[in-house]
């Protein structure tokens, strides 16, 4: 329990949101919720109270925090009918969870603004498991005064927390994660088909590359799901097309070129096609395996 508990708004407790609210919850602070679906079990017997509408959420609430899947979702939670905006007064903060568009993160925070608040872009990195865990990667965008503020609530929710810059450099930021993400989830996927149709144990291949230069946080974790073939979403496909999609539209924008990425886009791409858009984003690995002929290992 903390000294002093604060008044805080949830919106949006999917696989992400509930853990993350949960822990805000734990440590002491009275929430106000809101989800479009039914809210989870463990929050509402949590003590949380839920709430109508995102509009009464933020007239009941300081700060509130959004967890929804897409840039339209956060524009609809925020400037809807009985959005968020309607129910701000001077001197709260919104902070955006989510992961979207940089470019409509600056408009959104420029109207949050207008209202006399501050806002926080704050996309985060970790998954299912970091959710839980409390031990997600935050990376924030924003006026450093609301950061100050937030900061203890984020500690809450996660480990690796950063303030970047101004409004849309977290979202920027988080478009980055994604394009690293994608990419060595690609690279890990060939490197397994690739060990197990030349005929070697690819879950010995894959103990052997963990202790050596190729060694990453992706072998570990969705090199072994590749192996086990537990494609349970923690965090899906379909989600991380968008992000990569963002990556795209905003390299059109500034005149990059991203090959590596738009290849691992149409490799989510094939396995959408092939109707596995909701399986977690490791599934990459069964469009190569599609192209290969080949399974890195057998259910």
């Amino acid at each position: 329990m903390t000294t002093t508990p604060l008044k805080l708004g949830f919106i949006g407790l999917g696989i992400m949101g509930a853990p993350m609210c949960g822990h805000l919850i734990k440590a002491g602070h009275q929430l106000f919720v809101y989800t479009r679906s039914k809210v989870p079990a463990e929050i509402a017997e949590s003590g949380a109270t839920p709430c109508t509408s995102p509009k009464k959420v933020a007239e009941r609430a300081d700060i509130v925090f959004t967890m929804v899947p897409d840039t339209p979702d956060v524009e609809a939670v925020l400037f809807g009918k009985d959005g968020v905006a309607e129910g701000l007064s001077a001197g709260k903060v919104v902070v955006d969870m989510s992961s979207i568009s940089p470019i409509e993160t600056k408009s959104f925070a420029k109207k949050i603004n207008a209202l006399g608040c501050d806002y926080l872009d704050a996309p985060v990195s970790g998954g299912e498991v970091g959710a839980k865990a409390a031990s997600l990667t935050i990376m924030v965008g924003g006026p450093e005064g609301a950061f100050e503020r937030v900061r203890p609530l984020f500690q809450l929710m996660g480990k690796n927390i950063t303030l970047v810059g101004g409004n849309g450099d977290g979202q920027t930021t988080k478009v980055a994660n994604q394009i690293i993400v994608a990419l060595n989830i690609a690279a890990v996927g060939e490197a397994l088909v690739f060990a197990s149709k030349a005929g070697a144990d690819p879950a010995k291949v894959r103990q052997a590359l963990m202790g050596g230069f190729a060694s990453s946080r992706i072998l570990e974790v969705h090199g072994e799901r590749m192996i086990k073939r537990t494609f349970n979403p923690g965090f899906r496909i379909n989600l991380h097309q968008k992000d990569l999609n963002l990556a795209l539209q905003g390299a059109k924008a500034l005149g990059v070129a991203l090959p590596g990425t738009a290849n691992a886009a149409q490799l989510m791409q094939a396995c959408a096609a092939h109707g596995m858009d909701q399986l977690d984003h490791s599934a990459l690995v069964r469009a190569l395996e599609i192209l290969a002929n080949h399974e890195v290992a057998k259910a």
